[in-house]
């Protein structure tokens, strides 16, 4: 139950970033002002699943040390640079590809003690 709350919020926090990304995409470069933005539905998309994912966390974290829970936060990084090259097109390069390997290894070490 604790690790289906954590992805949860982990996949809730992307998706929020997902949708700011798509949110000033839209915006074609420049801020429409505070009525223009509040008129956007990725942004509106974007603050929900950020206040959802928020909300989890806080499950998590009355289930979970925090040294244990935030470190897995990282599966994020992951998550929004395979986001980043296959759905935006960004480049991505070899030493950026190992930073998340290693990261990938240090969540992996940290959910055993979970």
């Amino acid at each position: 139950m604790t690790l289906a709350l954590l992805l949860s919020a982990c996949l809730l926090t992307c998706l929020g970033q997902i949708a700011q990304k798509l949110t000033v995409e839209h915006w074609g470069g420049f801020f429409p002002g505070v009525a223009g933005a509040l008129t956007s539905g990725w942004l509106w998309l974007a603050l929900v699943c950020l206040g959802s994912g928020l909300l989890l966390w806080l499950l998590v974290l009355q289930r979970l040390d925090v040294g244990i829970a935030y470190p897995m936060l990282a599966l994020n990084f992951v998550l929004i640079t395979l986001t980043g090259r296959y759905l935006f097109k960004e480049t991505v390069d070899r030493r950026h590809w190992l930073g998340l390997a290693m990261i990938l290894v240090g969540v992996m070490l940290l959910g055993r003690q979970a």
